[in-house]
């Protein structure tokens, strides 16, 4: 499908007047349109000087929309900036600004729900199991270890009572 950069121009300004887009997704749309180089790096300039186009903003969007909403960590937020083509020079300080507090706020119920689920013949087994979820949400050992730590202490009281 061809179509022409004044077209592209104004498609993409009205994408990125409703939501936030970074360069990497525009760039895809008009790989896909058939535009050449040279007009894509015209259109993308273009975008960015008028402020359709922010990395530094969409990445404070994606961060607070994936910690808060999806409930994802870390490491996972930043592979997906990275198939996003976010640089790390933009990525870095914003998610070094997310506090621990933000992840630990979104991993602990994650995790409360998932240990009744888990099917273990010893809490140690259940323990393990429950980690191993949590880091395929991309959250940290640490953090992970953290809520593990809590939870446990938390239920041996329980058990004594």
């Amino acid at each position: 499908m061809q179509i022409s950069e004044e077209k592209a121009l104004s498609s993409l300004a009205a994408l990125c007047s409703k939501g936030e887009h970074c360069v990497g997704e525009l760039e895809d749309k008009m790989k896909r349109w058939g535009l050449e180089d040279d007009a894509r790096q015209r259109i993308i300039d273009y975008l960015t000087s008028h402020q359709f186009v922010d990395e530094e903003r969409y990445c404070r969007s994606f961060v607070n929309d994936k910690v808060k909403y999806d409930r994802w960590g870390r490491r996972k937020i930043e592979q997906a900036l990275w198939m996003k083509r976010i640089s790390p020079d933009v990525s870095s300080s914003i998610l070094d600004a997310v506090p621990d507090a933000d992840y630990l706020d979104a991993l602990r119920p994650m995790l409360k729900a998932k240990w009744p689920t888990i099917k273990a013949k010893t809490d140690y087994e259940r323990s393990m199991k429950l980690i191993k979820y949590a880091m395929g949400r991309g959250f940290e050992l640490r953090l992970i270890r953290q809520c593990v730590d809590e939870a446990t202490d938390m239920e041996e009281p329980d058990d004594e009572g």
